[in-house]
């Protein structure tokens, strides 16, 4: 099965990061909306400050070595 590479020269594997907000959740939503799909769960984290959340995400067909 061939696969078509991802749009724009984007990477088949992203990780998405940033602040926990509307601006990160519309980000996840436009890659998904692209054709990506969710890779694993969500990653959050807090600082005392600021809460930080990550999403990666992987072109369909892409093999990723665990």
């Amino acid at each position: 099965m061939t696969s078509t590479p991802p749009p724009d020269g984007l990477p088949a594997y992203r990780l998405l990061t940033g602040p926990d907000d509307a601006e990160f959740c519309h980000r996840v939503s436009k890659a998904l909306e692209l054709g990506y799909e969710l890779y694993g769960s969500p990653a959050i984290s807090f600082n005392g400050v600021t809460v930080t959340v990550a999403q990666a995400l992987v072109w369909p067909g892409t093999k990723i070595a665990q």
